[in-house]
């Protein structure tokens, strides 16, 4: 039996809406000029808006817009990887979260 559409079909990012300059924030914590802006190579950093947005309000928009927007029932996904910048475990609650996307389909492998 050979599977069709194996491997990354599609992908989605969600960036917040709100930023602060990195060169700012080197000011503002009085480290040397570059730290972020050249040792990160970033310009600005994005900030979650308070307490309406967090690791898993983001990525609950990136997976519903991907089941919306490429048309994925939700029954024919069998993996999901998390990955986060956060604790240890979040990842584990994050993928507890998003599983409230995939109505009976319990059995889906990944972390």
């Amino acid at each position: 039996m050979t599977e069709k559409n194996v491997g990354i079909l599609a992908i989605e990012v969600y960036t917040p809406k709100t930023f602060i300059s990195q060169s700012n924030l080197e000011k503002h914590n009085g480290v040397s000029k570059g730290k972020f802006t050249i040792g990160l190579g970033q310009d600005a950093i994005g900030l979650v808006n308070g307490d309406s947005e967090d690791v898993n309000s983001l990525a609950l928009t990136v997976v519903h817009n991907l089941l919306e927007k490429y048309s994925i029932d939700p029954n024919t996904v069998g993996r999901l990887e998390i990955g986060t910048e956060t604790l240890i475990d979040k990842s584990k609650s994050t993928k507890t979260v998003l599983m409230s996307l995939f109505g009976s389909n319990t059995d889906i492998e990944g972390v």
